[in-house]
This record gives C-alpha cells, structure tokens and sequence, in this order.
C-alpha cells in the first residue's frame, strides 16, 4: 500500500520533515509499503523555494531515517534527473504527474535518452512494429513543451 503525504508545510512550527518521518515509522507496520513524499500547498501563503527536484529531499531523509521505501516527486523533468535520483539512493521511484501530462512520451523519450531498450505491452505491438524513435526532439508551439517525434517506416515523421 502507497500512502501520499505532505511531508511540509513550509511553514514556522507546521507540519515538517521531522514529523512525516515520525509519521512514516507509524504507519510501517500497519501495512504501508511506500511513502510518497510531496509537499505543501495546503497552508495559505506558505513560501515553498520552487526548483527542479525540491521535495526529493523529504523522500530521501523519509527512506533513510524510517527505513520505507519512498516515492519523489515535484519537478522531475529530465530523464537524467530521474535517473541520478534512483541511483544515488534519493528515492525507489520518480513519480511524475505535471511532467506527464506535457509530455505523454516522457517515457519512452527517456529510455531513448538514457540509451534502454523498451519492451512494449503486446496490446501495442502493432503499432510499435511501425514505429522507430529516432531520438529528435522539437519544441510544440508557444508551450515550449517537448515531445518526441517519431518516424513512421513510410518516412514520415509526426508527433
């Protein structure tokens, strides 16, 4: 069982790390098997210091000092960035949800990045059998968002 938390509020004598990770031993043995660790947004005019990865921070102090596995999230865009938090111990999982909804590739972008072979559900062989990735990126319009194009066997490229 997963249980999502806000692990801070940001706030002076709110809700902290501290006691999330309380919280987090609590929990353990009644069942949950990972914690996943976001934060803030419930207290009003809180100060949260937005920046690639910032709440991976909960979920790395959570997996060392509750010994439970945890969950980062919270601006995880890159495929480098991901990776570098798994290896490094940060977190057993990168959730992504912002990232996600920009970019619905984002996984096979990623593997293509960080040079994986990908193994497609069977529903989709077909329509991977027609598909290569060929790893070049262009920007969609005034969203800046990036997705990846693919090349159709007839060499034709879409996204």
């Amino acid at each position: 069982m997963w249980l999502r938390i806000s692990a801070s509020d940001w706030t002076e004598g709110g809700w902290s790390i501290e006691d999330s990770i309380t919280l987090a031993r609590q929990v353990k043995p009644l069942g949950v098997d990972l914690i996943d660790a976001s934060s803030g947004g419930i207290v009003p005019k809180a100060t949260i210091p937005l920046g690639p990865g910032y709440q991976t921070i909960f979920a790395e102090r959570i997996r060392r000092e509750a010994g439970i596995l945890t969950g980062a999230v919270g601006m995880i865009t890159a495929p480098e960035q991901a990776q570098l938090i798994l290896a490094t111990g940060q977190a057993d999982i990168v959730l992504l949800a912002r990232e996600l909804l920009r970019d619905p590739y984002w996984p096979l972008r990623a593997a293509h990045v960080l040079k994986q072979q990908v193994q497609w559900p069977k529903q989709y062989e077909r329509a991977a059998s027609r598909v290569k990735i060929t790893g070049a990126i262009r920007e969609a319009g005034r969203l800046g968002c990036l997705f990846l194009v693919l090349e159709l066997h007839s060499d034709k490229t879409t996204c």
